[in-house]
């Protein structure tokens, strides 16, 4: 089993882990917007589409709390989406202060081609790479969400 450092990771690594990791969010990230344009939706609306493909009519705070995001980011997001015809916003049946969302039918129809482009996207991201080094990669990538969301993890010792 490989010793973890505790002495955290030198000046050189640090600037070749953040060259790899935003070179690589900046490729993923402008792949993902080409992948999407062609089809009416922009990079992120995805996440929004998912939850209401899994539940339709949810309101904006429901998408967020969901997703980790704040309301208003929703709401900002549901707009573009309402205006390229991807979702309808109709007051809520009870509460005439919230809104809910649902997907119009061109909404429900891109479920296939959204999961067809994050497959295709994610196997052009890991290829090349062997099971043992997807594998990794995942784990380590899990790690690093966990150092940079849970409190006291990943910092370095007093």
């Amino acid at each position: 089993m490989k010793k973890l450092s505790t002495s955290g990771p030198s000046e050189a690594q640090i600037e070749l882990f953040q060259d790899a990791f935003w070179g690589a969010k900046r490729a993923l990230a402008e792949a993902t917007e080409a992948a999407f344009r062609r089809h009416g939706v922009r990079a992120g609306q995805q996440f929004i589409l998912r939850c209401l493909w899994d539940e339709d009519g949810m309101s904006p705070g429901q998408i967020a709390r969901r997703l980790g995001l704040a309301t208003p980011t929703v709401t900002k997001a549901t707009a573009r989406m309402e205006a390229a015809g991807l979702l309808v916003r109709r007051p809520h049946p009870s509460d005439r202060r919230l809104v809910r969302l649902e997907l119009t039918e061109r909404g429900r129809s891109l479920r296939g081609t959204v999961d067809r482009e994050v497959a295709g996207l994610t196997r052009r991201a890991l290829a090349g790479l062997d099971d043992g080094a997807r594998a990794r990669l995942i784990d380590n990538l899990a790690a690093m969400r966990r150092n940079l969301v849970e409190p006291g993890r990943g910092r370095p010792p007093a």
